[in-house]
């Protein structure tokens, strides 16, 4: 069982930047292949970013080069660097985690869940 806590959602005018981060309660989260996805209001939720146990990554197109996923396995944390912020990028942002090859978007492959952080970019 892994367990994930989400946390640095927030409020930020568009061009601007937030960190999120992902703590896993699990001794061996890079293991797992672990990913961000996002949902907002009306939509279906969608894979943002994701790396696997060999640090591949993985991203949407309407984030590439603008957000960057890394782990830091010692401390059992994901992150989610989101630069150059936009409107569109207003979501809850959710944490996820399987074990198994990857890295994945697809929401199907994914186990694990967190409860999710708000961000909210105004114009």
């Amino acid at each position: 069982q892994v367990q994930l806590v989400e946390s640095g959602g927030g409020s930020v005018q568009a061009g601007g930047s937030l960190r999120l981060a992902c703590a896993a309660s699990t001794y061996s989260s890079s293991m797992y292949c672990m990913g961000w996805f996002r949902q907002a209001p009306g939509k279906e939720r969608e894979g943002v970013a994701a790396v696997d146990s060999d640090g591949r990554t993985a991203y949407a197109d309407s984030v590439k080069g603008r957000f960057t996923i890394s782990r830091d396995s010692g401390k059992n944390t994901l992150y989610l660097q989101m630069n150059n912020l936009k409107p569109e990028d207003t979501a809850m942002y959710y944490c996820a985690a399987y074990y198994g090859l990857g890295p994945s978007l697809s929401r199907d492959h994914y186990r694990y869940w967190g409860q999710g952080t708000q961000v909210t970019v105004s114009s």
